[in-house]
């Protein structure tokens, strides 16, 4: 497969993952690790105090975009809930996609696509700050996941021509295809016993995304029921809930009800991202043409308060982690 083709790919996975794919008081501002004056809010006590002490004591990583084409910057940047301790972790100039938590918050996986390269995936680990690339073979490598004891990682990628599911041994870099259909299948998400994931499929009908469980047990995979277009899924800690994109609504389903909670149309077709407790979503939001913020909203009503992004740029995919 060619480089033209897979960029094309890409941008059909893209496309599925987008068509597929209160307010604080106070402000303050200051300098982030490239220079732009960022707004920092005050922070929200009522509702940060109110929080199980491992959602308090976790930390938000997102990325923030300014440009466009080969002009795209992007900045991969860790906070606390609070908005505060903001860290720059890597930026570069391209594109930063899907980060993803390790389940004990000691690593990050994502996506970097530079210009005239194919996304490869990375590994950030938080204590000494450094990265290695994990995935680096010639297509499109997108929305890695950890399994439940960091050893291995999920992730799609169009290596084989097609869009498919990979499992990664990081030990050894052994690597095992789970999905061979001739359907686009993307962003696989562990179940945190580890005997099943949770992943986008297009397989019922062309372009209409639906959510799947794949049981590693019987390698087969049921659909999960949602109302229609459903996209970029993740399972809370304990796996009880699912934040998803609904349609064009940031969404959570409580599983064991079908239960759902459209929380927000967030302008930028982003899913909602569970809390570590499961109590609360971070989901990001456009404000105006270059602008963004992170919206942090309590599950259990609708306390809510933002994260304003730096000045003139877009806030996309926050996680949750430890």
């Amino acid at each position: 497969m060619s480089q033209a083709q897979a960029k094309l790919t890409l941008i059909k996975t893209a496309s599925l993952a987008a068509f597929i794919s209160l307010a604080s008081g106070c402000a303050t501002t200051m300098q982030n690790g490239v220079g732009q004056t960022v707004v920092q809010p005050a922070i929200n006590p009522t509702l940060t105090a109110g929080m199980p002490a491992i959602d308090r004591q976790g930390h938000i990583a997102y990325v923030e975009e300014q440009g466009s084409g080969t002009n795209k910057h992007s900045a991969l940047y860790m906070i606390s809930p609070d908005g505060s301790n903001r860290q720059l972790l890597t930026s570069v100039n391209g594109y930063i996609y899907a980060p993803t938590w390790s389940m004990d918050g000691s690593k990050l996986a994502y996506s970097v696509q530079t210009t005239a390269s194919y996304p490869f995936i990375y590994v950030y680990n938080v204590a000494d700050k450094t990265v290695f690339k994990a995935v680096g073979v010639a297509g499109s490598n997108l929305s890695p996941s950890f399994s439940a004891d960091g050893s291995k990682l999920l992730y799609s990628s169009t290596a084989g021509g097609n869009a498919d599911i990979y499992e990664l041994q990081l030990s050894d870099g052994s690597v095992k295809q789970l999905t061979t259909l001739p359907s686009t299948e993307v962003q696989p998400i562990y179940a945190p016993d580890g005997r099943s994931f949770v992943y986008v499929s297009d397989k019922a009908r062309a372009g209409k995304p639906q959510l799947y469980r794949y049981s590693f047990a019987t390698q087969q995979a049921q659909r999960i029921p949602t109302a229609g277009y459903a996209a970029s899924p993740q399972l809370s800690l304990d796996g009880s809930k699912l934040g998803y994109l609904n349609g064009r609504q940031a969404a959570v389903m409580t599983l064991a009800t079908g239960q759902v909670v459209n929380l927000a149309e967030t302008g930028l077709d982003e899913p909602a991202r569970l809390s570590p407790s499961g109590q609360y979503a971070v989901y990001p939001v456009r404000s105006g043409p270059a602008g963004g913020s992170l919206v942090i909203r309590s599950l259990n009503g609708s306390a809510s308060y933002t994260i304003s992004s730096g000045a003139g740029t877009t806030a996309r995919a926050p996680v949750w982690g430890r």
